[in-house]
């Protein structure tokens, strides 16, 4: 005969799982070595009757009056019928009930911002429609007033067990309770709001902080904001995917932005003092006499905020030249004056060069050097 493990953790033989578990917690605070050593023995006494009450095979030898510790005679020493079901049907899944609290998943929202906010960060409110947790229900699915009953079927295994006959013999095989689907328990009244779910679809408003330095395809994670576990399961995360908006005037390179000015043709070559906007307000430049088109100024540290580091990255000017495409009479007749004291006006005035600096040049000059 057997010992009554039921009774040495003081559980009814209906008991569930949980309640098996709970009944082992408190008799292990009380007479584990640590805090009674003259209660050892029934500390281990305690401990071998939740392994067997604990494990779904072992408690069903033990109901039927048969050693759950037996090794299943005709295989050897140590070589037990859970090595058998191991062998031949996958062994080492995780048998019992499952939970019905489960993480929920992740969502991913994508978030519009222009320049500024990426140079500089900003504020945003973000509308996020997502599963939350029922409020009726605290998450467990009934409906109030009533609780999640114990599986008749499997009574809280949530599995049942058949018999196969094979050429080992008979054969015990375990698939998960079609009437409780796994759980070991069922809801016999769900709850009006959420159907027995635990958690119902809302639109809420988050704030968050758009870091300085993002750019498009940067996420930003926000833990435990994202769609919430069935039957009162964690929340997952929510990611907010940037979309940075083209802005009418600055290109963005990695950290660097760039910028066109045109120039007319006369303060190119003279030289000028110009004017150009900012991310950061007006900025004056100072252009020396003779510029060509294609000549670029820097002004340091007026570019996008480094997201990883410290500083920023540059504001690139490009120059470009214009020639005039109308003249009024005295205006050309300025030009030709000045084309002839320069010696521009005979024919054969163009010089080949082996320098790029065209437009196209200067593509063809950026795509060769990747």
């Amino acid at each position: 005969m057997t010992a009554d493990y039921y009774a040495t953790l003081g559980v009814e033989r209906e008991a569930t799982p949980e309640q098996i578990k709970k009944a082992y917690r408190r008799l292990a605070r009380q007479l584990h070595p640590d805090v009674n050593p003259d209660e050892e023995e029934r500390f281990k006494e305690v401990t071998k009757a939740y392994e067997v009450l604990s494990d779904p095979q072992k408690r069903e030898l033990h109901d039927l009056g048969a050693d759950p510790f037996s090794t299943g005679g005709g295989f050897g020493s140590g070589f037990g019928f859970s090595d058998i079901m191991d062998a031949f049907f996958g062994g080492g899944a995780q048998r019992g009930p499952r939970s019905r609290q489960r993480r929920g998943r992740d969502a991913l929202i994508r978030l519009e911002i222009d320049l500024t906010e990426a140079t500089f960060g900003a504020p945003r409110e973000l509308q996020v429609d997502t599963a939350v947790g029922c409020q009726a229900c605290a998450g467990d699915g009934a409906a109030p007033g009533t609780t999640p009953r114990v599986c008749e079927v499997c009574r809280g295994r949530g599995e049942v067990q058949q018999v196969t006959r094979s050429f080992l013999g008979q054969v015990m095989t375990a698939r998960p309770c079609a009437a409780c689907q796994g759980f070991g328990s069922v809801i016999p009244h769900p709850c009006p709001e959420c159907g027995g779910d635990g958690r119902v679809r809302t639109r809420r408003t988050l704030k968050i902080k758009v870091p300085a330095g993002v750019d498009t395809g940067t996420r930003i994670q926000l833990s435990g904001e994202g769609e919430a576990g069935p039957g009162g399961g964690p929340a997952g995360d929510l990611f907010v995917e940037i979309v940075e908006q083209p802005h009418p005037i600055f290109q963005r390179n990695g950290d660097d932005l760039h910028a066109t000015v045109a120039l007319p043709m006369a303060a190119a070559a003279l030289g000028t003092s110009i004017t150009v906007q900012t991310l950061d307000g007006e900025r004056s430049i100072d252009l020396r006499p003779g510029v060509q088109s294609g000549q670029t100024e820097t002004l340091p540290g007026l570019g996008v905020t480094h997201l990883r580091g410290q500083g920023r990255g540059d504001l690139i000017v490009h120059i470009e030249v214009q020639t005039p495409t109308r003249l009024d009479a005295e205006q050309e007749d300025l030009l030709r004056k000045l084309a002839s004291l320069r010696g521009e006006d005979g024919p054969d005035v163009g010089t080949m060069t082996g320098q790029r600096t065209g437009l196209f040049s200067r593509l063809r000059d950026a795509f060769s050097e990747r």
